[in-house]
């Protein structure tokens, strides 16, 4: 028996076996394994039988390939439109994998297999020469360059196979100049834009032959390719679903041009490569007298309100046509900014918030389709889209507030549409005011004194709606995870509440009704214990109500009478997001500081909390968290232990600090990305009763109970806590009193020095 040749492939994708093959194996197409047939395209002779490898490579792979074409194209097409899904299909990752994220490696293999399938199914046979068109197979071929020497680096630097393109990584492939020797001085910023232009490029072939080749069409979209044909207008064919130029030389009108992008994102079309390159080629010849005015600015808003907008823009964008009509957007091209918050490149973050106002008019969210509905209510929606695609443009300005350099650059934006001065007033306004909702999220939204501050800042109704709308978008474009349904609930509550105000009309009493047609609701369940229920609710803030549902205030109700009982009442519970513990006692000092506590000693991540007390003592806080070390999702049995350990704390029968520090020494120290400046803000206007403390630091374990510590060695008490993160950095706004009244001045000033102390980098 011949020994059989030595093959070895791309390592692009794993075999799922490591044993020899057979030519008769080789030979056959395996539905569940596409991804060894695919990886035989890339098999060179190492060693062995020379006459063997020439049987598999000029006769076996040939046949199977022409024999299997539409199944491998099929298979590669779904296993990469599924790798982009995770990616949320943009190149524009922070810290992208320069293997897996769109425009890494893989698409590269992915372009070179699709067009050698293509080919070989053409010929039967193996291509004499690249299959690619020379423009293609140019950007390829540089964008592979630039990926390898990339992936050496990180390589060596990393020193196993690790394709993370991390910030540290990032700032040291800028120093030495990684794949742009020939580059001067690199910062970092700008070492990633080079990166960026090189995957655009890779992804843009990649995807380009994915839609050329009809094998590759998801059956969605081969659904839609009979209707899409018909749209052909005396300007633009359709062929199987891409646009096409019924005159090329037509580009040199710059009208045409614009038509052809509004085209683009009514119809949810991509543009063919042939229009790809029409475009190309007419951009040094608008570049000389790019359109600009009244002109520009009626084409761009009839664009933006389409229900592809975002793609169009990305499109545009791709070909460097969207920074040509508006330099503005050039500051935050390809612009990584490292908050540890955001996922994607500032441009990207723009687009993307565009988008994911579009998707609601198509969502089956019930609370998505709440914010749908005020969207479709706007009289001037392009405003807001416009807002969108300007509003972070400052954050390209060193050393700036970014909302006043996205103001500054609005404002000459603006000025070259010759938009009308109220259009303009609008927009600026949503810029410089798209951070204001989140703040306010950060005050008791139930407070009738902040939905008021808030409602006076917007002004109008219209307004109000408008800003909502960028809030919700604005949070969601950060990343996948970023607008929780509390968050998007949050928002939803402060617009309907500042709406009432603005408005003054039969809402405010619908929802007065629903109040008191909550209340009397928990009277019908509670008809018996009717003092007791009087009692229990009486001094709670109307933000208990309304925070909780009705069934949650009953079974508050009988942990509170069950607190004679047993003097620590608690329930823990499993959302979607987080846990939920909620603890029902008797006051006592400290006691928010050392619920705090002995979850960080647990190793629990608080992210949301309410505290409440009633006239006669009772308080009820619910505490969300999650579970880092998935403790309780992998050991049922310890929900039990985890309640046993909290009710010792709490009633001082367990060391709490002896359990910190336990867990300090098994927790390995995680690497600070971000610095976050500790800040502490005073608030006395905010509430009639209270005075609000909002404390911006450093997310750390620990943090919450150490704050709460110290508020309770100042001898004040928490009202209500509302706890936010986002990133590495930690937002906490408290309300507190102390003996029953807001703090003093000079109370402010001591609290203030201990919490700076107590905050101090350790």
């Amino acid at each position: 028996m011949r020994s059989a040749p030595f093959l070895r492939n791309s390592g692009t994708f794993a075999s799922s076996s490591v044993r020899p093959r057979t030519l008769a194996e080789c030979d056959r197409f395996d539905p569940g394994n596409t991804e060894f047939t695919i990886s035989l395209l890339d098999a060179r002779y190492l060693a062995g039988d020379p006459a063997l490898f020439k049987h598999l490579h000029d006769r076996v792979i040939p046949k199977l390939v022409t024999r299997e074409s539409k199944h491998l194209i099929e298979g590669l097409a779904e296993v990469t439109r599924e790798r982009h899904r995770k990616f949320g299909n943009t190149v524009f990752q922070l810290e992208p994998n320069l293997k897996e994220t769109p425009g890494g490696l893989r698409d590269y293999n992915v372009a070179c297999w699709l067009a050698l399938i293509s080919a070989m199914d053409k010929l039967h046979d193996w291509p004499d020469a690249s299959s690619l068109r020379a423009p293609v197979r140019q950007q390829l071929e540089s964008g592979l360059e630039f990926l390898m020497a990339t992936r050496c680096f990180l390589h060596l630097r990393h020193g196993r196979d690790d394709n993370t393109l991390s910030w540290e990584a990032q700032d040291e492939a800028a120093v030495r100049k990684i794949g742009a020797h020939e580059s001067s001085d690199l910062s970092a910023a700008d070492w990633m834009r080079i990166y960026f232009s090189h995957a655009r490029a890779v992804q843009r072939a990649a995807t380009q032959l994915l839609e050329e080749i009809p094998e590759a069409w998801s059956s969605v979209y081969r659904q839609f390719q009979s209707w899409r044909s018909r749209l052909s207008t005396p300007d633009f064919s359709v062929v199987d679903g891409l646009i096409y130029l019924q005159t090329p030389s037509s580009l040199q009108d710059p009208e045409i041009l614009l038509r052809l992008f509004h085209f683009m994102a009514h119809h949810g079309l991509k543009l063919s490569t042939t229009t790809e390159s029409g475009i190309e080629q007419a951009l040094p010849a608008l570049a000389s007298t790019p359109p600009r005015g009244a002109e520009l600015w009626l084409y761009l808003q009839e664009t933006l309100v389409q229900p592809h907008a975002a793609n169009a823009l990305r499109a545009m964008h791709s070909l460097h046509l969207l920074t040509l009509l508006l330099p503005e957007l050039k500051t935050i091209d390809s612009l990584v900014v490292r908050d540890f918050y955001h996922r994607f490149t500032v441009d990207e973050h723009s687009i993307l918030a565009i988008e994911s106002l579009h998707r609601l008019t198509q969502s089956k969210s019930e609370w998505e389709q709440r914010y749908g509905e005020v969207l479709g209510e706007l009289e001037d929606p392009q405003l807001l889209y416009l807002a969108l695609l300007l509003h972070d443009t400052g954050k390209g300005i060193p050393g700036t507030n970014h909302v006043d350099g996205s103001l500054e650059i609005a404002s000459r934006c603006l000025d070259r549409l010759d938009v009308d001065p109220s259009e303009r007033a609008t927009v600026l306004f949503l810029i410089g005011s798209h951070l204001e909702m989140s703040a306010a999220l950060r005050r008791d939204i139930f407070n009738p004194e902040t939905v008021a501050a808030f409602a006076e800042k917007v002004g109008t109704p219209e307004r109000l709606k408008m800003l909502c709308l960028l809030t919700y978008a604005d949070i969601k474009a950060v990343n996948p995870e970023a607008l929780t349904p509390w968050k998007a609930e949050n928002v939803w509550q402060l617009y309907i509440s500042a709406a009432n105000y603005l408005n003054r009309s039969a809402d405010l009493r619908v929802h007065a009704d629903l109040h008191d047609e909550k209340l009397a609701r928990l009277r019908s369940l509670a008809p018996v214990t009717s003092n007791k229920f009087k009692a229990f609710l009486e001094g709670f803030p109307q933000r208990y109500l309304r925070v909780h549902s009705t069934e949650e205030v009953m079974r508050h109700l009988q942990m509170a009478d069950d607190v004679v009982r047993a003097p620590i009442q608690l329930d823990l519970r499993r959302g979607r997001h987080w846990y939920e513990l909620t603890l029902v006692t008797k006051d006592r000092p400290s006691l928010f500081a050392t619920l705090a506590g002995v979850l960080a000693a647990w190793g629990m991540n608080i992210v949301k909390a309410n505290a409440f007390s009633n006239q006669a003592g009772t308080v009820v806080d619910s505490v969300y968290f999650t579970d880092r070390f998935r403790t309780l999702e992998l050991n049922l049995s310890e929900w039990e232990r985890f309640k046993k350990s909290v009710t010792e704390v709490l009633l001082g029968e367990a060391d709490l600090n002896r359990m910190l520090r336990d867990r300090q020494r098994n927790s390995k120290e995680q690497a600070t990305k971000v610095k976050v400046e500790t800040k502490i803000e005073f608030d006395d206007a905010s509430s009639s009763t209270s005075t609000l403390v909002q404390v911006i630091a450093q997310d750390r374990p620990r943090l919450l109970h150490r704050i709460a510590s110290c508020f309770s060695a100042q001898r004040c008490n928490i009202e209500i806590a509302l706890i936010d993160t986002e990133g590495q950095m930690a937002i906490d706004t408290f309300y507190l009193t102390a003996a029953g009244a807001k703090l003093g001045a000079e109370q402010c000033r001591k609290l203030e020095r201990a919490l700076a102390e107590e905050l101090k980098e350790q």
